[in-house]
């Protein structure tokens, strides 16, 4: 279907459309233009008897997704566009899509054409039945299947499938599938106990569900991209470990504080390595190295924090420099209180190494804290 095609699929006002919208599409995009119209005539032919709309929700995409769909949504009253500015995340986009749409029945699929819109019906159908909850589109149930992936991508696979056996409450093959359909209910009553950490929104989903939904799996075969760039990296299993260790120890610790804290642990061994090479090295008199070795800590801290405990929120450009001076202030602010409640505890204990970790407490959530507001704040 070409690009008028497209646009005259659907009547040219709101006013025109019949019913209800009864289905919403979730469509999360990061630099994904060139597949937006080849996937809205998909899904055109895919539900002709259907009210759905779609919802593309772009992470504030460079290559000009956002615009391009909001040009479609002047012409075609099914399509719209929710786009964040500052804040980047498959599962939280799909979430706050979610809380855009009032439709009965939720639906969320990639942008890139991997995932096949041809079941959307019988999702649908399954779930207006009354006999499940959640319909999820499997790549590893009878008929189903992975395409022309590498065995090494296969394996990889395999191996996060398994461990999400450690918080799946639900029996489901393909619990990291990015292709599903519910209740809208079933997000409603997880939204708030759902971690939003990466890309495995049913996985969060399922881990933060009270009660595990009914579930059907309809088999379908991973497609090829034929256009744009793969979001797969290295820090998509970062994150998905990060989603993990949220479902494990959340209640009980922040993860994002004990990141924060393992980085700080680090900066101590970077300071004592600096310190090291300053004074033995260098030869430069303690009070200089002493001095050097804490910036490059703290700068080192920074960097790790930026780049891991806070990619969600990552500064970049001048904002990365702005957000290091606040760092530095705040660090300096935490280092004078670690100092001064240890004085305090140890005068009053005497027990050097409880007034230690006291001091050491209370500049980490200082530290923390004040970071996650002034440097790292949420937009």
């Amino acid at each position: 279907m070409d690009d008028l095609a497209v646009l005259n699929a659907e009547p040219t006002s709101a006013a025109s459309r019949s019913g209800t919208t009864v289905l919403s599409i979730i469509i999360p995009t990061l630099n994904e233009r060139e597949n937006i119209e080849p996937l809205l005539s998909l899904l055109t032919a895919a539900l002709p008897d259907t009210e759905w709309e779609v919802i593309f929700v772009d992470d504030d995409s460079r290559d000009g997704t956002a615009e391009h769909v909001r040009d479609l949504a002047r012409r075609n009253p099914r399509v719209r566009c929710l786009q964040r500015i500052g804040r980047r995340g498959l599962s939280t986009a799909c979430m706050e899509g979610v809380l855009a749409c009032a439709s009965p029945y939720i639906a969320v699929m990639d942008a890139d054409l991997q995932h096949d819109e041809r079941l959307l019906p019988q999702m649908l159908g399954a779930l207006t039945s009354g006999s499940v909850d959640l319909v999820v589109g499997s790549r590893y149930v009878a008929g189903g299947g992975v395409g022309d992936w590498s065995s090494g991508r296969v394996r990889m696979s395999g191996a996060a499938t398994r461990l999400a056996r450690i918080i799946c409450k639900a029996d489901v093959a393909d619990p990291l599938s990015g292709f599903f359909m519910c209740r809208r209910e079933i997000f409603e009553v997880a939204l708030r106990r759902m971690s939003g950490q990466g890309f495995k929104v049913l996985l969060d989903l399922l881990a933060s569900s009270p009660e595990p939904p009914r579930i059907r799996e309809l088999p379908y075969s991973f497609r090829e991209r034929q256009r744009g760039a793969s979001k797969l990296d290295t820090m998509v299993a970062w994150e998905y470990g990060m989603l993990l260790a949220d479902k494990l120890v959340g209640r009980f610790v922040p993860v994002r504080f004990a990141l924060f804290g393992l980085i700080g642990g680090l900066g101590l061994v970077v300071h004592l390595a600096t310190l090291w090479v300053a004074l033995n090295l260098l030869a430069i008199g303690f009070g200089a190295a002493q001095a050097i070795a804490t910036i490059v800590a703290m700068t080192s801290n920074f960097v790790l924090n930026n780049q891991f405990t806070y990619r969600d929120q990552r500064l970049r450009g001048l904002k990365l420099l702005r957000g290091l001076a606040i760092f530095y202030l705040i660090c300096g602010i935490g280092a004078i209180a670690n100092v001064g409640v240890a004085s305090y505890a140890f005068t009053s204990s005497h027990t050097w190494w409880l007034a230690g970790v006291a001091g050491a407490v209370v500049g980490s959530v200082w530290n923390f804290a004040m970071s996650s507001v002034f440097t790292w704040r949420p937009r």
